[in-house]
């Protein structure tokens, strides 16, 4: 089915903190999240967290991963995957070359638990049922665990749709929206079975072109979702049904070099974007809407 896209132009948001790399942590930014006061950032190669208050965006502590396996020299290597849930207390980080998942306690212990997934996890999610969502990239398949580390479901697509999967979050259908890291890149949405029920492909033709390597997503309460469109150095914005789409007018200077971590704290209607090159910054953006 082909489905007709429209392109709507909206407000810019407001670039309101900027996120600069350390001098002791220069990496790209890999992943991106949020929870209440706090942000997490990763960055590539790196064996620790670092933690910033959510209203000044100052930095607080590092939370370091003591089995995180530090992996600079692997192509395409790196911890890329990050998530928090408020209901555990607990902040989940992917290993890629280990293919693990580690649970850090954010209660003071920093106790660490961990196990195998499938091969190549890149982005985490934590549904509503607390449970963690991993997009296995070299297995191509979406996995659910609970946070002790078991395993609730599996997905894999009998139409072969989950070809390089990045990121995986569950709507509130129950199905889950996937990017693609591929270019051209797509996303889609597939049930539990692995069907697919809706696509997001636009061609080279249309008002918005094709995406490349899109990466991180972030997902509304309505269900809408933003896309870090990597290769086009942009954040896309598709409504629930993928029928709808738009480019984010974000006002930064010197533009935003391949965006990767991304992160909606609806709350306050901010999106944060980890740049993945350049100068690697936590870019943070208020007023952002749909």
């Amino acid at each position: 089915m082909c489905l007709l896209l429209t392109v709507v132009k909206f407000s810019a948001p407001r670039l309101t903190h900027v996120i600069p790399s350390s001098a002791r942590d220069t990496g790209p930014v890999t992943a991106v999240t949020s929870v209440g006061d706090k942000v997490f950032v990763m960055r590539k190669g790196s064996q620790q967290v670092d933690v910033y208050d959510s209203v000044t965006c100052t930095f607080q502590r590092r939370i370091r991963i003591h089995r995180l396996v530090r992996s600079w020299h692997v192509l395409n290597g790196g911890n890329w995957g990050l998530a928090v849930c408020a209901h555990y207390q607990c902040l989940y980080a992917c290993e890629l070359i280990q293919d693990r998942i580690h649970r850090v306690e954010l209660t003071g212990s920093n106790a660490v638990k961990e196990w195998y997934v499938a091969h190549g996890p890149r982005g985490l999610s934590v549904n509503k049922a607390h449970n963690v969502v991993v997009a296995c990239l070299e297995a191509k398949k979406i996995q659910e665990y609970t946070t002790h580390g078991t395993l609730v479901r599996e997905i894999i697509s009998l139409q072969n749709a989950l070809i390089d999967p990045w990121h995986a979050v569950q709507l509130s259908t129950g199905d889950y929206v996937v990017s693609h890291d591929t270019s051209p890149g797509e996303v889609i949405v597939v049930g539990v079975d692995g069907r697919v029920v809706r696509r997001y492909r636009p061609s080279h033709s249309s008002d918005l072109g094709e995406m490349k390597y899109p990466t991180s997503l972030a997902v509304t309460k309505n269900d809408d979702i933003f896309v870090a469109d990597s290769g086009n150095k942009r954040i896309l914005s598709l409504n629930s049904s993928l029928s709808s789409a738009h480019e984010l007018a974000l006002p930064v200077d010197s533009g935003i070099e391949r965006p990767c971590g991304l992160c909606l704290d609806e709350s306050r209607g901010r999106l944060y974007i980890g740049e993945g090159w350049g100068q690697c910054r936590v870019l943070v953006f208020d007023g952002v809407r749909l």
